[in-house]
C-alpha cells in the first residue's frame, strides 16, 4: 500500500479523508496546513499528497508547484471547495493529477481518484526504470557458456515468441528477460514483473488479472492487475513452477486467447504483452508427476534458453564481481571500491552454489568489513558450509575474526546479520531453491520471502 500525505487546515476533513484511506490499507500522515506538510516532505518519501488549495500560509497551489520542483514523481490531488473552479484549474495547469471538490462526496469517490493516481504512479515508474536500465544489462563477459544464450536472446527478441528461462535460482534469468525486452520493439514499453512465488493463490490471481470492486472481501475499488499494467511492453513470470493448478489454467486461457477478465468482472480485455517465464524447477518432472499442465509448459516454452550456472562462466566472474563491487560502492557511499588481484583470484576459484546473489552477499559483507577502498581476501567471508571451505578446512573458511558459525558464537555479530547468513547458507545449500531452503529454516515460504526483501536479498 501507499504512503500518502494530507494537508487541509479544517480537521474534521482532515480525519476524514485520512480515515478513508487508511480503511484501505494505506500509510497516512497528516499536516494541518502547507507549511507542515513541506516539511514533512522534505523529512520522508511519499506517493501522494492530497492537498487542500485554501490553507493559511503556504497555499496548496503553492505547495504542490514546490512538490513538482523538488520531487515530481509524486503524485497529487488538490481539494478545493465550490466556487473555485479557476483554482482547481491553475493546480491542473501546474500538474496536479486531479482535484475533487470539497465536501467529498464518499469515502468511495476519494479511494478510487487515489487508486488510478497511484496506478498512474506505477506506470511511470515501470517506464521509468525501463529507460534506467536501458544500456546497463550485461549478460557476459565472455564466457564461452553463456555465448549460446546471448545470441538466443539476440534472434529471439524481434519476434513475439513466449520465451522459457530455466536455471539454478541467481543464474540471471530475470537479468536476461531485461535484455530481452531492451532488445525487443516493445522497448519503449513497461517490463512488469510477478513473482508467483511470493504471493498466496488469491492474492497473486488479484495482481495478476486485476479485480472488481466488490469481487471480493477488501475489494472496495476496481483494480487493474499486472498484466494490464504490461500491456505494449513485457510482461516476465518468475517461478512460474510454483503456480497451483487452477491458475495454471487461467493462466493458459490467457496464452491461448490473449484475453483475460478483472477477477469477478465481465468485460473482456485484451492481454497485448510479451511473455516471458522463468523457473527454477523441472518443468517436464512436474508434469510426469502431474504438477504442472503439459499444454502450459508448451505455451511457455516455444523457445526454451538454459542460463548457465556461475561455476560454468568463470571467465565471467572477475568482471561481475567489479561491476557488482561498483554498484555496492555507490549504495554504500563509498565510490572507487575495488579488489586486489588475490581476492579477485579467490573469488574465480569458489563454486558459487548459489549463483549472482551469492556474489553479491559476499561482496556486500567484503565491503562493509574492508576499512579502504581495496578489498582483500581476508574480507571475503565465503560460505563455510560449501565444498570449497570442506576443501580446505574450517581453518581456511575466510570468516571474520570472531565469527564462529559451527559454534553459534559470534560476538561481533548482530541478530540481523545472523538471519541473513542463516538465510543464504539454507538458500546455498538447497541450491537456491527458496522453498527447501525455507523448510530447513523451519519457516513459511512467504516468511522467507518477507524477510529477503527486508535485507534487500532479493
Amino acid at each position: 500500500m501507499a504512503r500518502i500525505l494530507v494537508a487541509d487546515d479544517e480537521e474534521g476533513v482532515r480525519s476524514f479523508l485520512a480515515e478513508a484511506l487508511e480503511f484501505e490499507g494505506h500509510a497516512v500522515t497528516t499536516a494541518a496546513d502547507g507549511d507542515e506538510a513541506a516539511r514533512l516532505l522534505a523529512k520522508q518519501g511519499v506517493d501522494l499528497l492530497l492537498t487542500d488549495l485554501k490553507m493559511p500560509g503556504l497555499d496548496g497551489l503553492a505547495l504542490l508547484r514546490k512538490v513538482r520542483e523538488e520531487q515530481p514523481d509524486v503524485e497529487v490531488i488538490v481539494l478545493t471547495a465550490v466556487g473555485s473552479v479557476e483554482s482547481a484549474v491553475a493546480a491542473m495547469k501546474a500538474g496536479a493529477f486531479e482535484y475533487l471538490t470539497k465536501p467529498v462526496s464518499s469515502p468511495a469517490e476519494l479511494r478510487l481518484t487515489v487508486a488510478r493516481a497511484l496506478e498512474r504512479r506505477s506506470l511511470l515508474n515501470f517506464k521509468a526504470e525501463a529507460r534506467h536500465s536501458a544500456g546497463e544489462v550485461v549478460l557476459s563477459w565472455g564466457a564461452p557458456s553463456m555465448g549460446p544464450v546471448v545470441e538466443a536472446l539476440r534472434k529471439v527478441a524481434p519476434t513475439q515468441a513466449t520465451v522459457l528461462l530455466v536455471g539454478e535460482s541467481g543464474t540471471g534469468k530475470e537479468v536476461a528477460a531485461r535484455a530481452l525486452h531492451q532488445q525487443s520493439e516493445r522497448a519503449e514499453g513497461p517490463f512488469v514483473a510477478v513473482n508467483c512465488a511470493a504471493l498466496t493463490e488469491t492474492l497473486l490471481e488479484s495482481e495478476l488479472f486485476g479485480h472488481e470492486k466488490g469481487a471480493f472481501t477488501g475489494a472496495v475499488a476496481q483494480r487493474r492487475g499486472r498484466i494490464e499494467l504490461a500491456q505494449g511492453g513485457t510482461f516476465f513470470l518468475d517461478e512460474v513452477g510454483e503456480l497451483k493448478a487452477e491458475l495454471q489454467a487461467k493462466l493458459l486461457r490467457v496464452l491461448q486467447e490473449r484475453r483475460f477478465e478483472r477477477v469477478g468482472g465481465t468485460r473482456t480485455l485484451e492481454a497485448d504483452v510479451r511473455w516471458v517465464a522463468a523457473t527454477n524447477r523441472d518443468l517436464r518432472a512436474m508434469m510426469a508427476r502431474g504438477e504442472f499442465r503439459e499444454d502450459l509448459y508448451h505455451r511457455l516454452a516455444v523457445f526454451p534458453i538454459r542460463l548457465p550456472p556461475l561455476r560454468e562462466r568463470r571467465e565471467d566472474l572477475k568482471p561481475l564481481s567489479e561491476l557488482l563491487l561498483k554498484r555496492i560502492g555507490e549504495e554504500l557511499g563509498r565510490p572507487g571500491l575495488r579488489l586486489s588481484p588475490e581476492a579477485a583470484e579467490r573469488l574465480v576459484d569458489f563454486p558459487w552454489p548459489g549463483n549472482v546473489r551469492e556474489l553479491r552477499n559476499a561482496l556486500e559483507r567484503a565491503a562493509i568489513l574492508a576499512d579502504g577502498l581495496v578489498v582483500e581476501p581476508r574480507h571475503l567471508w565465503l560460505d563455510p558450509t560449501g565444498p570449497a571451505a570442506a576443501a580446505n578446512g574450517a581453518a581456511g573458511s575466510g570468516a571474520p575474526a570472531g565469527a564462529s558459525v559451527e559454534g553459534a558464537r559470534v560476538p561481533d555479530t548482530t541478530l540481523e546479520e545472523l538471519e541473513r547468513m542463516a538465510i543464504e547458507q539454507a538458500i546455498a545449500a538447497e541450491g537456491g531453491n527458496r522453498k527447501r531452503a525455507a523448510q530447513r529454516l523451519g519457516i513459511g515460504l512467504r516468511t522467507l520471502y518477507d524477510k529477503l526483501r527486508r535485507y534487500g536479498m532479493q
